[in-house]
């Protein structure tokens, strides 16, 4: 049975500062975890933290997330690391790490606040969306039904389901007549199980809609005179991958405690260049009040890409002993020692990063060598 969005982001508590996650390959793109299934999970750590170990805060609202994907993640345990970096009265940011097999995959600082709670100067600034939203489903238990009303549409056959699995977790509507811009995508989105979504449900649904790429290739092809020629849908088109290099995310709004079943995401991409992207995702609940705004950067790649073997690393040593900038042509002049005490460069030595070092272990001198790391 393939496990609901609640079972796909859990985590459990294994210290004050520890947690882990274990990704179903049901919630994949091809070999690597959805990423956003990966940002709804860190807000699931956030959550659980300041539940928990950060309880005296009663900052339990994730109000901005920062993320960056250093490496490929995929199904299986994931450990995340907490460090508390500044606990206020207001705010209160921490940073997590997530690794899988001894890599760091991705980092994240995330504040919290109480948005419950939250007072101070307001004012309308007169923005609207651009172009204007299109009108929402007249009645949603008939779209759920349905899948489908006099404006919206379920999305069906979706390129590479198999290898997509994550998409098959949610239905997505669009609406009936197309999009307004060709860069523009508004879709009515909900899970495929019939849960609601929580607030960590944000974190999923910033990264979740129907690939604006794929339509640009159809639309560029028309546009060349190649009607003919061109591939009739985007399940003709080689299979592509857009991974996420950074995501943030701005959560203007709490849900309610028992979360909603639908939201309505606009996304725009401004800037598709030399294989890497923009977009901006604004998130809106039935009311067509502003929930959360995420903004991306992404690439896009082959497939093949995606299910690459992957290099195994080891942990990078939680102690380097480092020496004065100007013995660094020495033999040793920076050591890998995660049995040893640290000990500071000599008084009055200049330190800078060390681009030589010598793995004790005899590792090739690559940069996954030790996590990408380069010192």
């Amino acid at each position: 049975m393939v496990p609901t969005f609640a079972e796909a982001t859990a985590v459990r508590a294994t210290g004050s500062h520890t947690y882990t996650a274990n990704f179903p390959s049901d919630w994949c793109i091809g070999s690597v975890t959805h990423g956003g299934v990966v940002a709804a999970t860190f807000l699931r750590v956030a959550a659980t933290h300041f539940g928990t170990t950060l309880a005296k805060q009663k900052q339990p609202h994730t109000i901005t997330l920062h993320a960056e994907f250093l490496r490929r993640t995929s199904a299986g345990l994931a450990t995340f690391v907490v460090k508390d970096m500044k606990l206020g009265r207001q705010t209160s940011t921490i940073h997590i790490t997530l690794t899988q097999d001894g890599r760091e995959e991705v980092v994240a600082y995330m504040t919290n606040a109480n948005i419950d709670a939250e007072a101070g100067f307001t004012l309308q600034t007169g923005w609207s969306a651009n172009p204007p939203l299109p009108a929402p489903p007249k009645d949603f238990n008939k779209l759920a039904a349905d899948g489908q009303d006099a404006d919206w549409v379920a999305l069906k056959d979706l390129p590479y389901p198999k290898l997509r699995k994550a998409v098959n977790r949610v239905r997505m509507h669009i609406p009936r007549n197309g999009q307004k811009q060709p860069n523009v995508i508004d879709e009515w989105v909900r899970l495929e199980s019939g849960e609601r979504f929580p607030m960590e449900g944000l974190g999923f649904v910033s990264d979740m809609w129907p690939q604006m790429i794929e339509g640009l290739v159809m639309k560029q092809q028309e546009m060349d005179g190649e009607a003919q020629n061109a591939k009739k849908s985007a399940g003709d088109l080689p299979w592509l991958w857009y991974p996420t290099l950074v995501l943030n995310l701005d959560i203007k709004k709490a849900l309610p405690p028992e979360g909603v079943e639908w939201l309505h995401v606009r996304v725009q991409s401004k800037h598709i260049k030399n294989g890497r992207y923009d977009y901006e995702v604004l998130i809106f609940d039935e009311t067509g009040d502003l929930v959360a705004i995420s903004n991306h950067v992404a690439m896009v790649v082959d497939g093949s890409r995606n299910t690459a073997a992957r290099r195994v690393g080891r942990p990078f040593p939680s102690r380097v002993e480092m020496n004065p900038i100007s013995d660094v042509n020495k033999p040793g002049a920076l050591d890998i020692m995660p049995d040893k005490a640290t000990h500071e460069p000599a008084a009055g030595s200049r330190t800078e990063v060390l681009v030589k070092y010598r793995a004790r272990s005899g590792l090739a001198h690559e940069p996954d060598t030790y996590n990408g790391f380069l010192y």
